[in-house]
């Protein structure tokens, strides 16, 4: 195991109801004024923005809104964002909403002590300050609730890129599993295809002796895999819906990966598949992460293995480990492909004639990139010829 730093100080405020007490919370934090940043209008006619509103009153906090964040969260609004709290002396961030609000909260956090543009975050500059965010949470997946991880879209040239600090983490989020009931089966499917990458991007590590991080991969990957299918019979399934909840929050704090080398090609390859086609992210990652696994298995055959054994119940073929570590890959498409995935360019909306087009903008040019294995340019695009042409 490598030496790490874990820094989680997010405030988990987690169960049924929790909505009516988010204006104590950020009276806890500081927050005077509050800018509400949420999405399409689900969390409005859903009466949760009124939740939240006449919590903030009751504290005595105030507060604007911002409506109309996208999946992929657009540079565009980020920068009406910044403006809006600018002119309204904003000091706190409160997210309600999924992944993509909670990203484009904290890119709004980034922008506003910022004397410049907030993209420079992420283009690589480091973040140095940022307005304190807190989130209430809808849907299961992205994990931005508990992270210090923003990812945003500029839409010239529809670039995803994503950026990182600790002063990113929430100050505080609230969880309520009742939240995630309205979701179409669809969303949730995609949800939880994220949570399961972003053990996987952890998971598959050249470090050595890290079985307590291993062990908390598999059992986030093990809760997956029961409660999903669950929820998809049963959307109003609140217990199913509570631990995949939880799952999605421990998937992305990190403590599933500290100590080990990372990879995070399978994201990287992913971001570009939704720049270009504005595909949900969990589906792109749906049809992206098994090619990946496919291409690169025979890096470390034994740790696929052990994937298959521990995760998907495979029996272990000791005279053949490959046929063993490509079950598991063909369980992973199995499965995903049993809660409404797309598992390849066709179901997915993308064009293999694209795949030239995907190659540059992931921006690699004749250099290497990941953890696990580093991939050129030939290798992402033999990943998504894989990812074009997967049949079961």
């Amino acid at each position: 195991m490598e030496n790490f730093n874990f820094y989680s100080p997010t405030e988990f405020v987690f169960g049924k109801g929790r909505a009516a007490e988010a204006g104590n919370f950020v009276k806890k934090y500081g927050g005077n004024k509050v800018l509400i940043h949420y999405g399409g209008g689900s969390a409005v006619k859903s009466g949760l923005i009124d939740i939240v509103k006449k919590s903030l009153e009751n504290a005595g906090v105030e507060y604007c809104e911002l409506g109309g964040v996208k999946p992929n969260p657009r540079d565009t609004l980020v920068y009406k964002g910044i403006e809006l709290c600018r002119a309204e002396d904003v000091d706190f961030i409160l997210a309600v909403g999924g992944g993509s609000v909670i990203d484009s909260s904290k890119a709004i956090a980034i922008g506003v002590p910022y004397n410049g543009d907030f993209w420079d975050m992420y283009c690589g500059k480091p973040v140095e300050k940022a307005l304190p965010v807190a989130t209430v949470l809808t849907i299961a997946a992205a994990g931005s609730e508990g992270s210090g991880d923003s990812v945003v879209t500029k839409e010239d040239g529809m670039l995803k890129r994503g950026t990182g600090s600790d002063l990113l983490r929430p100050k505080f989020s609230i969880m309520d599993p009742s939240l995630t009931q309205t979701l179409p089966a669809y969303q949730t499917a995609c949800g939880a295809t994220d949570i399961m990458a972003h053990v996987f991007e952890r998971y598959f590590t050249n470090t050595e002796e890290v079985e307590i991080t291993d062990r908390l991969c598999e059992a986030v990957l093990l809760t997956m895999l029961k409660e999903t299918p669950r929820v998809i019979a049963d959307p109003n399934n609140y217990e199913a819906r509570a631990n995949i909840m939880w799952a999605g929050t421990v998937a992305h704090t990190n403590i599933c990966g500290v100590g080990r080398q990372q990879d995070w090609n399978s994201h990287g390859l992913e971001h570009e598949l939704s720049g270009l086609y504005d595909v949900a992210h969990g589906a792109g990652l749906a049809v992206i992460m098994p090619a990946w696994m496919e291409y690169v298995h025979g890096h470390n055959v034994m740790r696929f293995c052990q994937m298959a054994t521990r995760v998907f119940g495979c029996q272990m073929n000791y005279e053949d480990p490959e046929a063993t570590a490509l079950e598991s890959i063909h369980r992973f498409r199995v499965f995903l492909k049993s809660i409404g995935m797309p598992i390849n360019f066709s179901e997915l909306g993308a064009k293999e004639e694209d795949i030239p087009v995907l190659v540059e903008k992931f921006g690699i040019g004749d250099g290497k990139t990941g953890g696990f294995v580093q991939l050129d340019k030939h290798d992402v695009a033999e990943i998504y010829k894989i990812a074009a042409h997967t049949v079961l």
